[in-house]
């Protein structure tokens, strides 16, 4: 029973491993986890409009739930600063609403998003994801980092912006009000900065977050800030996370599905490629359909509890690899060592100012950012740095559910557009070479004959790849007479479209005094074209099992008096005595 079980409950897989040793090894890597965790989930919340305490919630119960479920055993799930950007940016498309109504609508999206994620696992369509450019979530990343330091300017510089602006809209009031700005603020704001940038530098392995907000609050108190007009966070409520409901109303449902989808494929990529990147290296092997299902899962549940939508944290799941954990009970250690924090200590933000959050969460930002891979992306590829450029730019611009789909379309037109457009290459044998093989002329200098083209398609001749090559081969065979041989070893597959190309050029060529011919086709497009009926239709003396065979049949077939003139040689039959052959060969 428990092996039919264990594709659906992964937990029993891996909890037939826990000993001492490894829980011992899980609960380190928890504590410190739970460490990392409690100011994220604070600066996290705040970025989604949320309480604090949504955040908390979030990183208690959906990383349980993910870690149950899922494939990996070093992924850590819970908020994530780019989910909790989109999320605000969804919920707050409802118009002006208040926290109650605010609280329904972010459980509704992440009731929508989770359940759309489990659907997607169920179905077995883990693949999904490869089909969507690592390019656009960096893109959209960086956009998103922009946005979220844009949206704490006001409380690290103590300024009152109106709530609902555009990027544009909320950067020109608040430079409009610049003269008014809180100096306690942005002292707070900097010294949580410096303090937190000063740490990591000093040792990447202590809670930088945590200890810059500290300072921040130290300095609000011997500042006087509260005095000063700097806002404070507040107090915790100091209970776990309670039951909810999400709203579902048909209005609701159908205001809200959009956003939510984009939420739901944001995060399974942001957890699929946390969890492979974390799996190279502990040698693990991920199911990215089980991953689907512990993330729409975790959400699901989630939603009944208090929590907004979540997803891997890159962050907490190498700190989780890095402390030595050895299975997911080192997530659930850590939700559970934060819920007693949560319990026991829940003034930990009362004396908390805004600025020091805002702080924290312009670093949390700028790390958001990947200059690494941007500068690779922009000095490699033109198309690649296309799909970059045009998803940051709708992800600071419009709103960010459309961005998301903006870039995945944008990345799936440049992959149709590079696939619909297949090498043709032309190649010859290398003359001096005694086995005369064949490599591309351009490269290697090579003559050609004037009467025998080959070339070399790398890439499947489909339907939206047929006009390409088509008028490749009609350039290439203008001349009556011609013979084509297109060497098929990089062709994947054909599909009808492509054979019925094939067999309009060969008798057009036919008719022009010409011939076309294939080789190296691989054994699954020839049986492909044999379950379809085109191999017959082709004529199998067209195709040659290799080019020599091909060539032997097509070079007694030259026109003699072209061949007599030609001085190039560059076959191995042009090299016979004339009378071993049918007719003299071509050049």
């Amino acid at each position: 029973m428990n092996r039919k079980l264990a594709p659906w409950l992964p937990f029993l897989g891996w909890g037939r491993t826990l000993n001492r040793q490894t829980l011992t090894r899980d609960l380190v890597a928890g504590l410190t986890g739970a460490v990392i965790v409690l100011p994220q989930g604070v600066a996290y919340a705040f970025i989604a409009g949320l309480p604090p305490e949504y955040g908390l919630y979030t990183a208690i119960i959906t990383p349980v739930v993910a870690a149950l479920f899922g494939s990996s055993l070093h992924l850590i799930s819970g908020p994530t600063a780019a989910i909790s950007i989109v999320v605000m940016s969804v919920a707050s498309g409802l118009g002006e609403l208040d926290p109650a109504q605010y609280l329904a609508a972010v459980l509704t999206i992440t009731l929508l998003a989770g359940l759309m994620q489990l659907a997607l696992g169920l179905l077995r369509l883990g693949s999904l994801v490869n089909f969507i450019s690592h390019t656009v979530v960096i893109g959209f990343t960086a956009g998103a980092a922009i946005l979220i330091g844009a949206s704490q300017l006001k409380h690290l510089l103590g300024i009152e912006v109106p709530g609902g602006l555009s990027f544009i809209e909320g950067m020109a009031a608040l430079f409009a009000d610049l003269m008014t700005l809180n100096h306690h603020s942005l002292a707070i704001g900097l010294i949580t900065l410096v303090t937190a940038l000063a740490v990591r530098r000093f040792n990447r392995r202590w809670p930088h977050l945590l200890i810059g907000m500290f300072a921040g609050s130290l300095t609000s108190l011997l500042l006087d800030g509260a005095g000063n007009g700097v806002a404070l966070v507040g107090a915790l409520p100091g209970t776990l996370p309670p039951l909810s409901m999400p709203d579902l109303s048909a209005h609701s449902l159908q205001a809200l599905t959009s956003g939510a989808f984009a939420i739901a494929l944001l995060g399974l990529i942001e957890a699929v490629s946390i969890a492979r990147a974390i799996a190279i290296r502990s040698q693990q092997q991920i199911d990215g359909n089980q991953e689907f299902i512990g993330q729409g899962l975790s959400n699901v549940v989630g939603s009944l509890f208090s929590c907004y939508a979540g997803s891997g944290s890159f962050t907490r799941s190498g700190a989780n690899y890095d402390a030595g954990a050895r299975t997911p009970m080192a997530a659930i250690f850590a939700a559970v060592l934060l819920a007693i924090i949560l319990l026991l200590v829940p003034g930990l933000t009362a004396y908390l100012p805004l600025p020091a959050m805002a702080g924290a969460i312009l670093l949390i930002a700028w790390n958001l950012i990947d200059f690494h891979h941007i500068r690779g992306i922009l000095r490699a590829n033109r198309n690649e740095a296309l799909v970059l450029g045009v998803t940051f730019m709708a992800t600071l611009f419009i709103e960010l559910e459309f961005a998301i789909y903006i870039g995945v379309i944008l990345s799936l037109v440049v992959y149709l557009r590079r696939t619909s457009r297949p090498t043709v290459m032309e190649v010859a044998p290398i003359q001096d070479h005694p086995e005369r093989r064949i490599r591309n002329i351009g490269r290697y200098g090579l003559a050609q004959c004037p009467q025998l083209k080959i070339v070399r398609i790398d890439g499947s001749l489909f339907f939206g790849a047929i006009d390409h090559v088509q008028q490749r081969i009609r350039r290439l065979s203008e001349t009556a007479g011609t013979q084509l041989l297109i060497v098929g070893k990089g062709i994947n597959f054909v599909d009808v479209a492509g054979a019925e190309m094939l067999i309009q050029e060969a008798r057009r060529m036919e008719q022009q005094g010409g011939r076309l011919m294939l080789s190296s086709l691989k054994g699954t497009v020839i049986d492909e074209l044999k379950g379809s009926g085109y191999f017959d239709k082709l004529g199998p003396e067209r195709i040659f099992e290799t080019p020599k065979a091909a060539i032997a049949s097509a070079v007694p077939k030259a026109n003699a008096d072209v061949c007599s003139r030609c001085d190039r040689r560059i076959f191995n039959e042009c090299a016979r005595p004339a009378a071993t052959l049918i007719q003299p060969s071509s050049g």
